[in-house]
């Protein structure tokens, strides 16, 4: 218990610092965790089938998080080239870094030389975006896009890796059988892709549809036991469908998306405890996975991996993008580059690669995991410091919009809550609360002004600059009069 305390509490303090200068609190997690091992303060940890099984709990709650904070409103635009770019892309994507995967090494290290079904294992453990980086860095990077390429992203990071997994499985089951490839294999493997797809998302709608009702049908005066009931609805996601042949992960990911659009008893509650409990265990995902690694060992592989992670951050990725979303017009080409650059790799690789770890079948596949870690750090240096100075260069980034009033009605409650910030023009007709023109059932009932909130009757003089919480009846008159104001 010490020895974890320490490491979380390091590993807080150094993503705080690490921040500031735009470094990925996800990198520097993964590195207290290689600063702990065996290279470093002796901590001896080797067990791939306990690293696996710590990050399959890990991912399902950060991406049913994921799905909880996203709007579906915000996705639905996107619903068509993100899917597209998390079932081709990813395809293509292993196709491209396998092919150059399986010349590089009979290049540099013929001592490793993979054959064809080795080459595309190791490019299919990292052919997806992780959804753990791409949601911690967007999130904490404090800038707004245009295109909805947040949405964009944040879809294709969250449903990308049935396609990776049913080909990491292909490979290993191929390499593993000495089986050569054929029409059947081919045929299976795309019937496999239906079903896990189909399967994961249909489960991921009932039960996210049955966790509202559940949620709201409780009726406890303990509001803490609403995050529990949740979480246990998530692992139902996750481990019946994986049961019955579909993709846990596609299927918590769609169940967190559906909860998280829907009216929900004390959704306030459950969304802050989520929020916390997501960074705790990205922090234990990150933490073990670099303990997993022996940072001596990556020395050996500096070479082969910067080439490879630098193929793939500048051409296989890109030239996945590109003829991936060829047919949608909406993205421009700047937005397309900025896609392409996001492509974070991160937890999920290194879990996946610990199934190679885990087969017997593998050769070489210490040296696989540890070219995988090599590039998953690659990646978050050099993408992941850039996210916000690329949108920036290419024009695509926008201020993000800031609450001033951390507050949200509940659900039950039918009424709607707007901020709106006085302008000179709002006071022409006076300057007190009550020679404002606001619509019939609407209030101001918090004015905050230089760092202090005010209870305001009708008679309290506005200011320039003042930011007022209106409470309506009237969501849409609501919000025009914001839009008309503002």
């Amino acid at each position: 218990m010490f020895v974890v305390a320490v490491l979380l509490f390091f590993s807080v303090l150094i993503g705080k610092v690490g921040s500031k200068y735009g470094m990925p609190a996800l990198l520097l997690f993964l590195g207290v965790g290689m600063l702990a091992g065996v290279d470093g303060f002796g901590i001896h940890f080797d067990n791939a089938a306990t690293a696996e099984f710590i990050g399959m709990i890990s991912l399902s709650i950060i991406l049913f998080s994921g799905g909880l904070d996203t709007d579906f409103r915000q996705i639905r635009p996107v619903l068509a080239p993100g899917i597209v770019l998390a079932t081709v892309g990813v395809l293509i994507t292993t196709v491209i870094t396998g092919c150059f995967i399986h010349e590089m090494m009979r290049l540099f290290l013929p001592q490793y030389a993979f054959g064809w079904a080795e080459s595309l294992l190791l490019a299919s453990i990292m052919s997806s975006t992780d959804s753990a980086s791409v949601f911690s860095i967007l999130n904490s990077s404090g800038i707004g896009l245009k295109q909805r390429l947040k949405p964009m992203l944040e879809l294709e990071s969250g449903s990308n890796d049935p396609m990776a997994y049913l080909l990491v499985v292909l490979m290993i089951s191929v390499i593993e059988s000495g089986a050569d490839f054929s029409g059947a294999i081919v045929w299976d493997s795309v019937l496999s892709l239906a079903v896990q797809l189909t399967v994961g998302a249909l489960c991921g709608i009932g039960v996210g549809f049955l966790t509202v009702k559940a949620v709201n049908a409780i009726n406890t005066p303990n509001e803490f036991l609403y995050p529990v009931l949740v979480i246990s609805c998530c692992f139902f996601a996750y481990t019946v469908t994986s049961m019955i042949g579909g993709n846990g992960y596609l299927a918590v990911y769609v169940a967190g998306l559906v909860v998280g659009n829907k009216r929900l008893a004390l959704k306030r509650t459950i969304a802050t405890f989520f929020g916390g409990f997501t960074w705790l265990v990205q922090i234990l995902m990150f933490l073990t996975l670099g303990l997993l690694v022996n940072p001596n060992e990556l020395l050996y592989i500096i070479w082969p991996g910067l080439c490879l992670g630098v193929f793939m951050i500048l051409i296989a990725r890109p030239v996945a993008v590109f003829v991936s979303l060829a047919a949608f017009r909406k993205f421009t080409f700047k937005a397309r580059v900025y896609i392409s650059w996001v492509g974070l790799r991160g937890a999920v690789p290194i879990i996946f690669a610990t199934y190679a770890l885990m087969s017997p079948g593998v050769e070489h596949a210490r040296f696989m995991f540890n070219l995988v870690f090599f590039i998953t750090i690659l990646s978050l240096i050099i993408q992941g410091t850039s996210v916000t100075s690329m949108a920036r260069w290419l024009g695509l980034s926008e201020t993000a919009s800031s609450r001033e009033f951390n507050m949200d009605l509940p659900d039950e409650v039918s009424a709607a809550m707007k901020e709106l910030r006085v302008t000179p023009g709002m006071l022409s007709d006076g300057t007190r609360l009550c020679e404002m023109s606001l619509p019939e059932h609407t209030l101001v009932i918090l004015v905050k002004r230089e760092g202090k909130y005010l209870i305001p009757s009708g008679n309290t003089r506005l200011y320039i600059g003042d930011c007022l919480l209106l409470i309506s009846r009237d969501e849409s008159r609501l919000a025009e009069l914001v839009q008309n104001m503002a």
